[in-house]
């Protein structure tokens, strides 16, 4: 397979619509922590996302993932769509920026976009867990369908906005897929 850097730029309005429709894919998502060590750490967890794309999830503050984000707030979250057929048109989006538990205002705003995906969630049921807040620096789109077919799609995040950086598209070699 090779991969093509491609000129062909999108509009932030164009962007932020896949974003959304990606991240209304799926409630779960793969978060991937970095340990005081430099390993890799992944963990899954139920999120909800709100203004400038953040996401929000709900942990205990002695996990693992949560640990790490103590000590290096560097983080990578997945979201896909996974019912997704082999074969079919492919989505699918990655975020990369920080993450830490979120205090004060931000937890009250945190809680208040969890509560509105997950209507079931009650906050005193979950003694020591806590509202953790991501927040994306850069977000890598894949939706073949609204997209083109092996496109991914980086762009920053800033404001609010998603703005195009680069595009890459993933071309099978002569003798398949």
């Amino acid at each position: 397979m090779a991969i093509e850097r491609s000129t062909r730029s999108f509009p932030p309005a164009r962007l932020a619509a896949v974003a959304r429709r990606l991240l209304n894919a799926s409630t779960l998502c793969a978060i991937s922590t970095v340990s005081p060590i430099g390993r890799p750490h992944v963990n899954t967890a139920y999120f909800a996302w709100g203004p400038s794309f953040w996401l929000v999830w709900l942990s205990a503050p002695q996990s693992t993932h949560s640990r790490n984000l103590r000590a290096n707030p560097s983080a990578a979250v997945a979201v896909h769509d996974s019912t997704q057929a082999w074969g079919g048109p492919e989505r699918g989006i990655q975020l990369f920026g920080s993450a830490r538990e979120a205090t004060g205002a931000a937890a009250e705003q945190a809680e208040r976009i969890y509560a509105r995906r997950f209507p079931a969630f009650v906050r005193s049921e979950f003694g020591e867990y806590r509202l953790y807040r991501f927040l994306p620096r850069r977000v890598k789109l894949f939706d073949e369908t609204a997209l083109g077919a092996g496109t991914f799609v980086t762009a920053t995040v800033a404001h609010g906005a998603l703005t195009w950086r680069r595009t890459e598209v993933y071309r099978a070699n002569a003798g398949g897929r």
